[in-house]
């Protein structure tokens, strides 16, 4: 749900906020023609330029405080300034995008828009009908109605700016997204001769015959690839390596601060002396919440197949009353107290009125709406109607806080575990017509047993669990191994002499801006996170060239980094881009050499001999695909088989991904056309050409392409870190 959803569920002041927007777009005219980057308290700091426009601080500051309110749990706070600019980033393109093409929302557009079926997102999540997700613009119209005369009351221009930054701006952003959204699948058209040569194209297979000469045959150490060789490789390629802002590189080793044996035989041990405690204790529940048990007491009866403990062959054999334990589980000790087994059905279906005392809100919080004493009258009037002869659908319509009124209160068949504490508990060992007022954490319950159905072994089992956490002794231990090695080392060489001492690899995190959290590793092959540590980039960037870091602590480790490389903006040198391209040149230059020594012969017979190998055959190598059987990704190899041209001759050198080709065309032939008619594919590559176009319309949702595109070809200068954001 989006930050500003939820600000409308859960602010007191939106009313008033949303009477007094809209007084000001009667008298004003301002409810459209707002700048949404108006400072709610005047001119600011500029945290950045999009297009040589400013975002100001106060404007950057009310988002991230929107977002730390109203998003609580759902942006990580290490990334909140990233997600805050990333967010006010593509607002402002698309803003100026929108000005560009001279799009405008009208007043009447959006009254047309509320009271229709199309509403701005917001409109839509507020008069949606929580069951059906039916919208009824007639409520929002009496709604907006009612608040108009509202706002005449009580005008407040704070909150009037507020609720136009936080409400109505995203409102109309969307609304004009997709506006500009369907200029663009509008543009996209695909002619008709394009179209039949697509069509062709695709319905069309290829037969070849070729030698390859792998890169393999010659050993990587025999090629050599100097700086200049990158930097050569980057200037060809600069559009893929330019940088718009300065990064830098480090090199890093780890030192493992994670629970040692010792403390996890520790944890089992202390888990242990309780086991005699556990055994006696007539109140389990209370036992396991007293002793800190990270698993809480379920006291639900749960078949046998919905039990899953790595000991579970063990559990089952134990009586009422016995011990298992302790055992590991994952990051913890656990002991497992059998309370009770039963054979009970493997599935239930019940119906049932909830007369709710507590409400969950859009956090997963529970709010009280009623007490106890109030929640049992009314549930007591509805059982009382339902004796009385009132059939048990209405009186659960009238009744029911539950999402199942409209439906009879019925749950179909579902298996135990699947239903609260005593809601499951009496589903499944009462009887098939049996009828009970049920207390839970969400109110009380009247509940009938409709069917039940199989049989299964079920077990009501208290866990106590305790995490194996790392000890102090570990802790510093690995503290002082990472001192004792940043210490030693006072240069590149230093470090990687330690490192080797140690058996350590140092490993590589590049592309690190300043305005970065998360340190990551530039190596596929290597975990690609170090994790969060801002004061650690702040380090980076305060460092100099080939300065060594103190030992840092990350999660379970310590870190001790040094900056190798510093690239400002434009093109970065060869420390960075090399991990990324050295396999490439080398096997361009292993390419030439295999061209000029090896691909010898007028024929592929010839060329077979000389290399060692035979002539091998690729047949019905389909256009549209990006593999050719036997070889793989070989795209330049699927393009040539396709070229006239080399229809019964032999080709020159090609080099692939994998090694050098020369390849001779045997054929090209068609195909019946399996997708239908030419018409039918025009139609569909035009659909699929705009859905590549647009992405997903819904602004804020998902970033189009277009808007990715736009965003790159923006000159954007980011201030934050100047600022401290």
């Amino acid at each position: 749900m989006s930050v500003i959803q939820k600000i409308q569920q859960r602010q007191k002041w939106v009313f008033g906020a949303i009477a007094l927007a809209l007084i000001l777009f009667i008298v004003q005219d301002r409810f459209f023609g707002s700048n949404s980057n108006s400072s709610l308290t005047g001119p600011g700091t500029s945290v950045g330029k999009i297009n040589g426009e400013s975002i100001e601080k106060t404007d950057f500051n009310f988002q991230e405080e929107l977002i730390k309110q109203n998003q609580q749990g759902a942006v990580d706070p290490d990334q909140l300034s990233t997600y805050v600019w990333n967010m006010m980033v593509s607002t402002t393109v698309m803003n100026q995008e929108f000005k560009k093409a001279g799009l405008a929302y009208t007043n009447k557009e959006f009254g047309e828009d509320i009271r229709g079926n199309n509403p701005p997102d917001w409109f839509r999540q507020q008069f949606s009908d929580q069951q059906t997700q039916v919208y009824s613009g007639a409520k929002a119209n009496d709604y907006m109605n009612q608040v108009s005369q509202s706002l005449k009351k009580s005008p407040n221009t704070q909150q009037a700016q507020m609720f136009q930054k936080a409400v109505l701006d995203p409102s109309v952003a969307g609304q004009l997204a997709k506006k500009y959204g369907s200029l663009v699948a509008g543009a996209v058209y695909i002619p008709k001769w394009m179209a039949d040569k697509i069509t062709a194209d695709n319905n069309s297979i290829a037969n070849i015959s070729y030698v390859s000469v792998p890169y393999s045959s010659i050993a990587d150490s025999t090629v050599k690839v100097s700086d200049d060789d990158v930097n050569d490789y980057v200037k060809k390629h600069a559009k893929q390596f330019e940088q718009k802002e300065e990064t830098r590189q480090i090199a890093y080793v780890t030192f493992d601060a994670s629970p040692s044996a010792g403390d996890s035989l520790s944890v089992s041990q202390k888990l242990g002396e309780l086991k005699k405690d556990f055994a006696e204790a007539k109140d389990p529940k209370s036992f396991v919440e007293l002793n800190g048990s990270t698993m809480p007491y379920d006291g639900r009866f749960l078949g046998k197949s919905q039990i899953h403990q790595p000991v579970n062959d063990s559990l089952f054999k134990l009586q009422p009353g016995q011990i298992y334990g302790p055992y590991k589980d994952a990051g913890a000790y656990v002991m497992a107290k059998m309370i009770d087994s039963k054979v009970l059905p493997d599935s239930a279906k019940v119906r049932h009125i909830l007369v709710a005392t507590v409400q969950q809100d859009q956090q997963g919080q529970f709010q009280r709406i009623r007490d106890d004493s109030t929640a049992q009258k009314r549930l007591d009037s509805a059982i009382a109607l339902i004796k009385a002869g009132v059939s048990f659908d209405s009186v659960c319509l009238k009744y029911s806080d539950d999402g199942t009124r409209t439906t009879g209160g019925v749950y179909n068949y579902f298996a135990t575990g699947t239903m609260v504490g005593e809601f499951n508990n009496f589903a499944f060992t009462g009887k098939k017509g049996d009828k009970q007022v049920v207390h839970t954490e969400y109110g009380f319950h009247y509940v009938e047993i409709l069917d039940q159905k199989g049989s299964e072994p079920a077990y009501k089992i208290a866990y106590l669990s305790k995490p194996v956490t790392v000890s102090q002794e570990t802790d510093a231990a690995a503290q002082n191994e990472a001192n004792a090695f940043a210490g030693t080392s006072h240069n590149l060489k230093d470090f990687y002499d330690n490192a080797a001492k140690l058996k350590k690899q140092p490993l590589t995190a590049g592309n690190i801006k300043e305005t970065d959290v998360n340190i990551g590793s530039n190596n596929p092959r290597l975990p690609s996170q170090l994790g969060a540590n801002k004061q650690f980039v702040n380090w980076i960037y305060k460092a100099d060239l080939g300065d060594i870091s103190p030992a840092t602590s990350f999660k379970e480790k310590y870190v001790v980094g040094i900056v190798t490389a510093i690239n400002k903006p434009g093109l970065p040198g060869p420390e960075t881009t090399r991990p990324l391209v050295e396999a490439k040149i080398r096997n361009e230059k292993k390419a030439k050499t295999i061209a000029d020594t090896k691909i010898k012969g007028a024929t592929l017979e010839a060329i077979a001999q000389a290399n060692k190998t035979t002539v091998q055959q690729a047949d019905s190598i389909a256009f549209q695909s990006q593999f050719i059987r036997s070889l793989g990704a070989e795209l330049k190899v699927l393009g040539a088989a396709f070229n006239k041209n080399l229809q019964g001759k032999v080709s020159p050198a090609i080099a692939g991904e994998g090694g050098v080709f020369v390849i001779k065309g045997n054929g090209i032939s068609g195909i019946p056309a399996a997708q239908g008619s030419a018409d039918q594919q025009r139609t569909a590559a035009t659909l699929n050409l705009k859905s590549q176009e647009i992405g997903n319309q819904q602004y804020g949702q998902q970033m189009p392409p277009y808007l990715t595109s736009l965003i790159k070809a923006a000159t954007i200068k980011d201030n934050r870190a100047k600022l401290g954001q």
